[in-house]
């Protein structure tokens, strides 16, 4: 063999040791990929969740699953919380569409939206997170009133002859204009004090109405004289800007308060809800976010201003819950 085609018979070779040592490497490196892939499909390292959560419902209830969905956010930062508010009656029409994973209420459900879940396949479990302190509030310069008793609020948010003075609510009060800011008739505030408060079956047409607790409240703040209603929470954060009243509902006038709410004492408190469809417990980030919730509500709810639940019934929740993803 001459010289040259020695040479050129040595270059072939190591151009094919060259080719299949590529080809290994690029081998491999696919099948790192391939693994690192299939990992992060399932979830990624460490067990991280991906996927969206739909939340809608009660105002009231909202800044707690905001609060809950901020924390969760470090922990599984691929899964986006979106908290909308549209009223406890609201979200349950949503919710009950199929258009929400979780609904927040400040009531329980009521038997007709149960029996449009019902209706609509929609299955779901309801769990207390919470207790509010409903807050009647009016601005600090409105010093003839420190406290309304059944009778008196009646008189201010019923249908019947509905007051438009403070004279009219009672006589020893001046002849000051009253104007009333209040939740919707979507809204489970709405509810629980025309209802259970004051056993009405609706309210006066007057007032200015909204689902959102931090528009009625900026609406008492600017009206000297006013008067509305909402959830402990929102009174805590522009209590420089408001007075709340105490309410008298036939043993005294009593404060809105966290110790007034445990011992029962004040008779506007009411347990807060979330409620969550069972087919939504099926995917990983719901269960995840919802078991988190119950997990972390006991440290943030102070916090945000509302009375956590006796342990009994956050056990009872946590039970159910888990029930609830056992199918």
């Amino acid at each position: 063999m001459s010289k040259n085609w020695q040479v050129l018979l040595g270059l072939v070779v190591v151009l094919a040791l060259i080719t299949a040592a590529c080809g290994g490497s690029e081998g491999s490196a696919n099948e790192e990929l391939g693994e690192g892939g299939d990992e992060e499909g399932a979830g990624g390292e460490g067990g991280e969740l991906s996927g969206s959560i739909e939340v809608d419902g009660s105002s009231t209830v909202a800044p707690l699953t905001d609060a809950i969905a901020e924390e969760y956010a470090v922990e599984q930062s691929n899964v986006t919380v979106n908290v909308g508010v549209s009223g406890t009656g609201g979200g349950f029409e949503r919710f009950c569409a199929g258009e929400t994973d979780i609904s927040d209420a400040s009531r329980p459900i009521k038997d007709e939206e149960a029996e449009i879940c019902a209706d609509a396949g929609v299955e779901y479990v309801e769990l207390r997170v919470g207790t509010d302190a409903l807050t009647m509030v009016t601005t600090p310069e409105t010093d003839w009133v420190d406290c309304l008793t059944t009778e008196e609020v009646t008189k201010i948010f019923g249908e019947e002859d509905a007051a438009t003075t403070w004279s009219e609510v009672n006589p020893e009060f001046p002849d000051e204009p009253l104007e009333v800011f209040a939740p919707g008739t979507d809204s489970g505030t709405y509810d629980f004090m025309v209802e259970d408060v004051l056993g009405l079956e609706g309210s006066r047409q007057d007032f200015n109405a909204s689902e959102d607790d931090n528009i009625i409240a900026q609406g008492v703040i600017g009206t000297p004289g006013s008067w509305g209603f909402f959830g402990f929470a929102y009174f805590q954060e522009s209590a420089d800007q408001l007075k709340a009243l105490e309410y008298d509902a036939g043993d005294g006038c009593v404060a809105p308060s966290v110790e007034s709410a445990q011992d029962d004492s004040y008779q506007m408190t009411r347990p807060l809800f979330i409620y969550v469809q069972q087919e939504a417990l099926e995917r990983p980030e719901v269960e995840g976010f919802v078991t988190y919730y119950l997990d972390t509500v006991p440290s943030l709810i102070d916090e945000v201003g509302y009375i956590g639940v006796p342990d009994e019934d956050l056990e009872a929740a946590k039970s159910d819950l888990q029930e609830a993803i056992d199918g």
